[in-house]
């Protein structure tokens, strides 16, 4: 079941081929955050990654800072904070300043880290980049809500460690673990009492693991005396719509090629299907992996998700750049147009009033006509008693 208000947003690693100039392309990114904010999405999230040249955000927190003053609604998410890379102490006091900064408008997704290049130049062990995330997780919560903490596992220490500002968002900035296919993620957001971000939602291992990862993450939370809740749980997906599906096909060649040979052959999530652009556009659609079509589309799939997942509370799209940018914030705008609405249920009222209009039409029109005769008559009488008048 979906909360009265779905959410809605954009997960942004982002994903820039090498043959563009990069100061442009981050440009783009904040453009894009601004846009979004003007159509009235509620969340975006921005990610970290040091390595194989397509995601080139390094510190989500900078770039959150330089959005919060370009925005005014809008929520900003780091999508997500590698943990391992991070001393938790300093990572804690960042994402504090930018709470208050924001007026608390600043999420903290966090994750072990997605690149095995990114862990490797820091000479990080990916086996065990979940259980130092998990670490971490342990001593940030506490620290976020201006607890004093005192820890020592054998990549951090903290003695009697604490922020110096209160948070501004009470009782801590809300923090979301970032969850694929493994129940890794689903674990340690049950453990902690975290929201989870699940990225690899429309996948098809994803998809499937949906249901599963929640029932795992509510038993952990039980299991550990916490709550979670359905309505900090994000899926995320690709979408590209356009005004017909034959369009939306079109729009992509500008950029879908570039971004499977980057799934296939650099990046370590398995979200690129095999074959040449047709091949691959049509596996996308049929698998459920990608909405490459219309307002509509994006709405089945939508009720696909929360029909495999019981409900959740707000969904992103997997920012991408298989358009050009014109066509890009043609989808966007789409999407916040005639598929929010529904969702949201921002028209009920103006559907009920205009039905109620429509049902009581001929009374109102009678009540109309009634007046209008009454005017003709008055109109009428005053003529006569003028002319009694001017004959007497």
């Amino acid at each position: 079941m979906l909360p009265p208000r779905l959410r809605f947003g954009a997960f942004i690693a982002p994903f820039h081929p090498v043959d563009e100039n990069p100061t442009l392309a981050i440009a783009r990114d904040m453009e894009l955050v601004e846009l979004m904010d003007r159509l009235g999405y509620d969340e975006a999230w921005i990610g970290e990654h040091h390595s194989a040249g397509y995601e080139i955000i390094a510190s989500p927190e900078l770039f959150i800072a330089a959005a919060s003053q370009r925005t005014r609604h809008i929520r900003l998410g780091t999508g997500v904070s590698s943990l391992p890379y991070h001393q938790p102490l300093m990572l804690a006091d960042r994402i504090n300043q930018l709470d208050h900064m924001t007026r608390g408008r600043v999420m903290f997704g966090v994750g072990p880290g997605a690149l095995p290049s990114d862990a490797f130049m820091m000479g990080i062990d990916p086996l065990r980049q979940r259980d130092m995330m998990d670490e971490a997780i342990a001593v940030l919560a506490p620290l976020l809500r201006g607890e004093v903490v005192s820890a020592k596992t054998d990549w951090f220490t903290l003695n009697d460690a604490r922020l110096q500002l209160p948070p501004y968002t009470l009782p801590h900035v809300e923090i979301c673990v970032a969850s694929q296919v493994s129940p890794a993620g689903a674990r340690a957001a049950g453990k902690h009492g975290l929201g989870l971000l699940s990225i690899g939602a429309t996948t098809t291992g994803g998809f499937n693991a949906l249901a599963a990862n929640w029932e795992i993450c509510e038993g952990r939370a039980k299991e550990f005396d916490r709550s979670v809740r359905r309505d900090q749980w994000r899926l995320v997906g690709p979408m590209h719509l356009a005004d017909t599906r034959e369009q939306a096909a079109l729009d992509v060649k500008f950029g879908l090629e570039k971004w499977l040979y980057y799934f296939r052959e650099i990046a370590a999530l398995p979200l690129a299907p095999g074959g040449g652009f047709e091949n691959a556009v049509d596996a996308m659609r049929a698998s459920g992996l990608a909405v490459i079509g219309t307002p509509d589309d994006a709405l089945a799939q939508l009720e696909r998700l929360e029909a495999q997942s019981g409900g959740y509370g707000a969904f992103l799209f997997m920012d991408h750049n298989w358009a050009d940018w014109p066509r890009k914030q043609r989808s966007y705008e789409l999407f916040a147009r005639h598929v929010m609405p529904r969702l949201q249920r921002l028209n009920d009222g103006r559907n009920a009033s205009m039905r109620w209009a429509a049902e009581n039409r001929p009374t109102f029109m009678g009540a109309v006509g009634n007046a209008l005769n009454q005017e003709v008559q008055k109109h009428v009488a005053d003529l006569q008693r003028r002319k009694d008048a001017g004959g007497a």
